[in-house]
């Protein structure tokens, strides 16, 4: 099924991919697949600072990774801003021509100074001086109201009189995003546009646009802003904030865009956890949230660690490779993998669980053996030594013969197992032991055990 629902996801290259745009993206993306329309994704290139082609293809890649790419019969794009440049001038002309626009050739200074107040926006000055060149600014009604019916917030009221002439089009001609946002979804037929709260002020602006070009303007949400911890606006200056360092750290495309649909939006039944057919056939704008969205690395772990357990072995194993060591053996990996996929949130966490299999010693984390390396921990060493030398190699086995040498020092195997734990792996804290244990052989792991040993009666 096919629909003439077409929205836009329109960011501008900046070299990083914020979450908050992902978050944007998905919501378009669900309203697309769910009315059978597009998804439309449009670069924001007209900044020569920020038009780099690796920026683009970040864009791509980010959306990609997230599940909306262009192998789907609901997308449509990249297309560039710039590509409407011609339509975007004859738009402005076209004011210009019916008294709609004007030139103005006020500096902020010269507007202070007629004003007397510097927070005030521009006052009109130049509105019949009938100039021919200088920027060109949108002539805004004096009375009334303009109301922008939001999807998300309802009716939303804008006195005009609050609203200044606002620019459109530089003095050399090119004209400003305002304009050039509303011309372009205008040429490309939106009619849904859902972006962040920040655009809710510009509204009004752009609706003025769409009306004044003969247009009837689209259907407008905007989706709540995403805060940190403190209550912050995420800022990339401070927060993590770009989608590929997410990645990069080894969460699972589908658990962030599960997480993602939660910012702002729930599903029904209390769940956290929704495969992404049935966040579509269930998203609906108005059931958008307008409270700000805390965006809860902790719950985002969470979730990830839920995805990553629900993999198929052989497929964990797949998505792990990347974040490995490419000095390890697979197939030693392979050997582990099942114990580790329990025990990580993120995939970047493999290597430090699991590199005191590929390394000819352990690198020991010092608070672990001040921890580990209690009193008996020598005499206990030594005869978990002895009693491993002819120990048949299995985990069960491994495990009964320290539990033997445990009683004999009246501990328990919990507090046994902390000494030969450090020695072998160097961490208080790991993979099932004695499966490791077996894995890890039985001359390597004598071998730590004694390495160990020495250095304590050293």
């Amino acid at each position: 099924m096919s629909s003439d629902v077409r929205v836009r996801f329109a960011p501008s290259p900046t070299g990083m991919f914020h979450v908050g745009g992902a978050r944007s993206a998905l919501f378009n993306w669900a309203i697309a697949q769910q009315t059978g329309g597009t998804f439309v994704l449009r670069i924001e290139d007209t900044d020569a600072n920020r038009n780099r082609p690796e920026w683009t293809e970040g864009i791509i890649s980010a959306l990609a990774w997230i599940g909306i790419n262009s192998g789907s019969s609901h997308f449509e794009g990249p297309l560039m801003q710039s590509d409407q440049d011609a339509q975007q001038r004859a738009a402005v002309a076209g004011m210009l021509a019916e008294g709609k626009a004007y030139h103005c050739d006020c500096d902020r200074q010269q507007v202070i100074a007629r004003t007397g107040d510097p927070n005030r926006g521009y006052d009109g000055h130049c509105r019949e001086r009938g100039l021919s060149d200088g920027l060109v600014r949108f002539r805004t009604p004096d009375e009334g109201v303009t109301v922008v019916q939001d999807e998300i917030r309802g009716r939303v009221e804008f006195p005009n009189a609050a609203m200044e002439d606002f620019a459109i089009a530089r003095s050399d001609g090119s004209p400003l995003f305002i304009l050039a946002n509303v011309v372009d979804d205008i040429e490309m037929g939106i009619t849904q546009v859902v972006r962040g709260d920040e655009h809710l002020s510009n509204t009004p602006k752009q609706q003025l646009l769409w009306e004044t070009l003969g247009v009837a303007p689209p259907v407008w949400a905007h989706v709540p802003v995403i805060v940190n911890e403190k209550r912050q606006k995420l800022s990339k200056r401070r927060d993590k904030v770009a989608l590929e360092d997410y990645q990069a750290e080894g969460y699972l495309a589908d658990a962030m865009v599960n997480y993602l649909m939660l910012l702002g939006w729930a599903p029904s039944g209390d769940r956290e956890i929704v495969p992404w057919e049935e966040m579509v056939a269930e998203f609906r704008l108005s059931d958008v949230n307008t409270s700000p969205a805390f965006f809860d690395v902790k719950k985002l772990r969470a979730i990830n660690g839920e995805y990553i357990r629900a993999l198929p072995l052989e497929k964990f194993i797949e998505q792990s490779d990347s974040y490995l060591d490419p000095a390890w053996d697979r197939k030693v990996f392979a050997q582990l993998a099942e114990l580790a996929q329990t025990r990580v949130a993120v995939l970047s966490e493999l290597h430090d669980l699991m590199d005191f299999a590929f390394l000819d010693e352990p690198v020991f984390d010092e608070q672990a053996w001040n921890k580990g390396m209690k009193e008996p921990a020598a005499e206990l060493l030594a005869a978990a030594e002895e009693a491993y030398r002819d120990a048949p190699w299995t985990a069960e086995e491994l495990k009964n013969r320290l539990e033997q040498v445990g009683a004999g020092f009246g501990l328990k195997l919990g507090k046994a197992q902390a000494p030969v734990r450090v020695a072998t792996t160097g961490r208080t804290v790991g993979l099932p032991l004695f499966e490791s244990l077996e894995v890890l052989g039985r001359e390597r792991t004598l071998a730590r055990i004694a390495a160990a040993r020495a250095r304590l009666t050293d």
